[in-house]
């Protein structure tokens, strides 16, 4: 009995030394990196997926792509290798240059001479669909970017059939994109372009959106917004008063108080019809009103 109990303790000894030895053997592959998802249709940088990592001594090995259910689908390398660091790109096609379908993906590393195969826990997402915009609505269509904190922007409320990052343009030219990429959201613009602020007028943002894999929006089906630009504006150039008599015009403004200016004299109004009295001495004059640095001029005709 005893000699029993003595074996069975020598034999639990030995096993545990053999697995904490395991514990300490360290791996044959270290350092992995595997992109997460590629896109071979998108034409972007993410049209391949890279797989890296770093074998700690020389070995013949071969790295293959399997699908969901274990099935190789791509051979990426087949040779020798010195110990040291090793980068393979993937294209999203097996080993008949066919494109395979959208699904998740991962590596396996076979080393011959020691005679281990590894999966590498990183998965590949191939994805070629792109993001739809299913819904946008404007909180304003008409904006005044001046800096005076009434109606200074537009703001954006989206819907996609993705996550992603929406984006907005003017003609080829990006001028929006949101910093996340969530399925539902909401972004503001305020007139801001690459080459600076717009001028006032009428515009026609299209929007889209890219996903992670680098998939886009096509430019057909990109939503149209239409949104106007607009500073303090005089309804008329051209005004004709009687001299010493009182006028009118429409100003069209967001500011609560706006300056104006006519012949010598000057002041501050509110209302978006403006009253003044014209000069009395007959002649052209010239009527000016401001609002944080934008300007609008109409000539007054004395008679």
């Amino acid at each position: 009995m005893t000699a029993t109990l003595v074996g069975l303790l020598i034999a639990t000894a030995a096993a545990f030394a053999i697995t904490e030895r395991l514990k300490l053997t360290k791996s044959a592959v270290y350092g992995t990196v595997v992109s997460r998802g590629l896109s071979p249709t998108c034409g972007c940088a993410r049209g391949r997926a890279k797989v890296f990592f770093q074998l700690r001594r020389p070995d013949d090995i071969a790295v293959s792509v399997l699908n969901a259910r274990g099935q190789e689908v791509a051979l990426l390398a087949a040779q020798s290798y010195p110990r040291g660091p090793v980068t393979l790109r993937w294209n999203g096609r097996d080993d008949g240059n066919q494109r395979v379908p959208d699904g998740t993906y991962r590596v396996q590393i076979h080393l011959s001479g020691q005679h281990q195969t590894i999966d590498l826990p990183n998965r590949i997402q191939l994805d070629t669909k792109p993001p739809q915009v299913l819904s946008v609505e404007e909180n304003r269509q008409v904006f005044s970017p001046d800096g005076d904190h009434q109606a200074d922007f537009v703001r954006m409320t989206y819907t996609l059939s993705k996550p992603a990052h929406v984006e907005f343009y003017l003609g080829r030219t990006r001028v929006l994109r949101s910093y996340r990429a969530p399925l539902r959201g909401s972004i503001s613009w305020h007139g801001d372009t690459p080459n600076g602020k717009l001028e006032p007028g009428t515009y026609t943002l299209q929007v889209g959106a890219v996903d992670a894999n680098g998939n886009s929006t096509p430019v057909a089906k990109r939503v149209p917004i239409l949104v106007e630009i607009r500073y303090i504006r005089l309804a008329n150039t051209r005004i004709v008063a009687r001299a010493g008599r009182r006028f009118e015009i429409g100003v069209s403004t967001d500011a609560k108080r706006y300056g104006w200016k006519l012949g010598r004299r000057r002041g501050k109004a509110s209302s978006p019809v403006l009253r003044l009295q014209a000069p009395t001495t007959p002649g052209r004059y010239t009527l000016t009103v401001t609002e944080h640095g934008h300007v609008s001029r109409a000539a007054v005709i004395v008679q």
